[in-house]
């Protein structure tokens, strides 16, 4: 497979990215970003750029990928609905709308979260959006769209959270993780669960659109 990931100097887009380079049957990684990665890996292809758009315009190479792994995401905190809507739902579905018109035969996987609002009417504004979100991709036409609903992860292998907050919590966390995951093994995801789930996704499908994180942690088990 050929993968393309957004998102993979965040904290789930640095796992993904990780577990693709460690997969035999992926021969292309291409992650798009606006700096540039320390990882260098022969079948890694990093495209720098601020227009997160303009590397989908090449045709010929986007019908080289069979995958494209949505990562990237921002927290709601302090942003108005106006301006998540416009990070969150306008970014992606533009990065779909290219990608769906160059190879409909694409899977494309959305990292959302749990609690989104497939409504679109609650209160919370965040689960709105993402649901909103969710919803559109859904229409798009890929031959397979999924929705990955994550709660808590554990990061592995020195991943870090590129946001302070959410650093802060995982470094609390931390001692209790291992506990907490034998407690509630399909509750609490690590970011290799999440590369693997989004491999074997895209190799074998799923049964429905929208995974939950017991879903995800079903499919990361999956072997090939």
């Amino acid at each position: 497979m050929n993968i393309l990931i957004y998102g993979a100097s965040g904290m789930v887009g640095q796992g993904v990215l990780r577990e693709c380079l460690k997969a035999g049957d992926v021969e292309t990684v291409t992650v798009i970003v606006r700096s540039p990665l320390t990882e260098k890996h022969p079948r890694l292809v990093q495209v720098v750029t601020d227009d997160l758009i303009s590397p989908l315009t090449d045709a010929n190479a986007s019908k080289k990928w069979d995958a494209c792994f949505f990562c990237l995401g921002v927290s709601a905190s302090g942003l108005s609905e106006e301006e998540y809507c416009r990070l969150t739902y306008k970014l992606t579905l533009d990065v779909a709308a290219h990608l769906v018109r160059l190879n409909p035969a694409m899977t494309f996987i959305y990292v959302s979260g749990a609690g989104t609002d497939s409504s679109e009417k609650g209160k919370s504004m965040w689960a709105r959006v993402k649901g909103k979100t969710e919803n559109a991709l859904l229409r798009q036409g890929f031959a397979t769209a999924l929705m990955f609903r994550p709660a808590i992860i554990q990061p592995l292998n020195g991943i870090q959270s590129k946001t302070a907050a959410y650093r802060i919590f995982y470094s609390a966390l931390g001692p209790f993780f291992s506990l907490l995951k034998r407690l509630f093994p399909d509750s609490i995801l690590t970011t290799e669960e999440m590369g693997k789930a989004m491999l074997n996704a895209a190799r074998y499908g799923f049964d429905k659109p929208v995974l939950e994180k017991q879903d995800i942690s079903r499919i990361a088990r999956r072997y090939r």
